[in-house]
This record gives structure tokens, C-alpha cells and sequence, in this order.
């Protein structure tokens, strides 16, 4: 994964990922909130999906939450963005918010 966390930017794919971990979900929930969540523009396979939750795990910027019910019963594992994913998000965040300011400035002759 070519996250770069030194320049802030992370790959639009690690982006949405962390996103939809704001709420436990399992890998068939993450490929489904990314591609809702940008109208089918970007579709995630499943070898690409867990490629990149093992890679976000030993960030540890995602964890795993409990996978069995109290009765023991094992379900689907569920991923959870970690406390240091979500400064990782809120920074990218900023970045783009930013990106967007200085083109917007720039296509309207603003140029500092």
C-alpha cells in the first residue's frame, strides 16, 4: 500500500476504507459502503480488500472487534478504525480540503 504518511497522502482507496470503518463492518460491508459511497467509480476485490486490511492492521490504524456473539457463536470479523486511523483520516481530510482551496484559487487567476 503507497500510503504516505510523512506528505499526508493516502491512496483513495485507504481513504474510503478508513471512512467506513467509523462503524463496524465486515469485508463485504467495507466493498459495499466504497462503492456506494462513490457511485461504482471504485470497486474493490476481494484480494485487493484483505491485501489492504492486513496492511492497515499492522499500521494499526484499523483492529479487529469481536467476531462471536456472547453465546459464543463465531460470526463474519468485523474491522473498526482505531484511534490513530481516525487522525490519519482527519488529516487527510485537511489535505484535500486544502488541495481544493489552492486549485479553486489557482482556476480563478488567485494565484498566490
Amino acid at each position: 500500500m503507497r500510503d504516505n504518511v510523512k506528505g499526508g497522502a493516502l491512496t483513495e482507496v485507504t481513504f474510503f476504507i478508513l471512512l467506513a470503518l467509523y462503524e463496524p463492518k465486515h469485508g463485504y460491508g467495507i466493498m459495499q459502503f466504497v462503492e456506494k459511497e462513490t457511485g461504482g467509480r471504485l470497486n474493490l476485490g476481494a484480494g485487493s480488500l484483505y491485501g489492504a486490511i492486513n496492511s492497515l492492521q499492522e499500521k494499526r490504524w484499523i483492529s479487529p472487534v469481536n467476531d462471536s456473539d456472547s453465546d459464543g457463536t463465531v460470526r463474519k470479523k468485523e474491522y473498526m478504525i482505531t484511534e490513530a486511523g481516525k487522525k490519519v483520516a482527519e488529516s487527510e481530510l485537511i489535505r484535500l480540503k486544502q488541495l481544493i482551496i489552492t486549485a479553486s484559487n489557482i482556476m480563478k487567476g488567485e494565484e498566490k
